[in-house]
């Protein structure tokens, strides 16, 4: 299984490259996606995931199945069947932001508070390379934004207005 890369590692700080629409299906984007699933899932307070914390500069984010999956219990599951984002923008952003709580993976035992828009509509492709685009509010927007920071070489931590120290929970 791949760690996920903390603050300090290069590959975070880095924008990363388009994927080829054309090699979406290849066995080599393919098997990312897997080793991203596999790392998501391994960590019990996960929501989502980009492919940079995982140390490859690659535009794609997941989404965990247990927050955001239609079988969730969870307050931000969703009937949207989308849990794999590759080459995403955000396309439109609400004026109307809310100043949230926010962790990451990668900054480990460290929490914050940014604003984020309350609303976005992203575009992207699938792990079947087509592309959709699909409008959130609530938790769902904020992980868009937080994911696609991401892609751009963006740290939560870099726009917080106040970052504390939180301890780490136990991983799987």
């Amino acid at each position: 299984m791949r760690d996920i890369v903390q603050v300090g590692t290069p590959v975070l700080r880095a924008t990363s490259e388009e994927v080829p629409v054309t090699e979406i299906l290849t066995e080599r984007i393919q098997t990312i996606l897997r080793d991203m699933t596999e790392a998501l899932d391994a960590e019990p307070d996960g929501a989502a995931l980009a492919a940079p914390q995982i140390g490859i500069s690659l535009r794609i984010f997941i989404l965990s199945k247990r927050v955001f999956g239609t079988d969730s219990t969870h307050d931000a599951s969703s009937k949207d069947p989308h849990l794999v984002y590759i080459n995403p923008e955000i396309i439109r952003r609400s004026k109307r932001k809310k100043v949230v709580d926010e962790g990451c993976l990668s900054v480990r035992g460290k929490y914050g508070t940014i604003a984020r828009a309350t609303n976005v509509t992203i575009r992207a492709y699938d792990e079947h390379g087509r592309l959709f685009e699909r409008g959130a509010g609530g938790l769902l927007a904020q992980a868009f934004q937080h994911e696609t920071d991401h892609l751009n070489g963006t740290l939560f931590i870099d726009q917080a207005d106040e970052v504390w120290d939180v301890p780490t929970p136990e991983r799987s």
